[in-house]
């Protein structure tokens, strides 16, 4: 029987939670919403996706927002990361630098259909991933 992990849930668990935070970057919000808060939930889906395929892989991940990071990672790991997923590193300015007060530009309309169109395609990756991982 292998080790128990030190990373608490399943990789079914991971991919829910990362389903909700694509869901919650994706809800219509009232206009004092902004859009960095957004795309941290679209930075989180991409995260929490990430970490799935690392949960059906039964492979340890360091805690981290840094998606170039997470998806290393799993390359190193033989786990083939797609380019068009990989574009989504670019989401992990958003786990911190967009979310407080400070010197970043406001998100535009147009960056916040991109990270959510990105976190989109992690967590469409992920889940075929988990899924064929599950029934392997």
């Amino acid at each position: 029987m292998p080790p128990e992990s030190r990373i608490p849930g399943s990789a079914a668990d991971w991919l829910r939670r990362a389903r909700s935070d694509l869901a919650l970057a994706k809800v219509s919000v009232p206009s004092s919403v902004l859009y960095e808060d957004l795309c941290f939930h679209a930075q989180q889906a991409a995260e929490k996706a990430t970490k799935s395929v690392y949960r059906a892989e039964n492979r340890e991940f360091r805690y981290t927002h840094d998606l170039s990071e997470l998806m290393d990672g799993l390359v190193s790991f033989d786990i083939a990361v797609p380019d068009e997923v990989r574009e989504a590193v670019e989401l992990t300015e958003f786990a911190w630098q967009a979310r407080y007060p400070g010197p970043a530009e406001p998100v535009t309309d147009a960056e916040y259909h991109r990270a959510v169109a990105l976190a989109e395609r992690v967590v469409q990756w992920a889940g075929k991933h988990v899924e064929e991982a599950g029934s392997s």
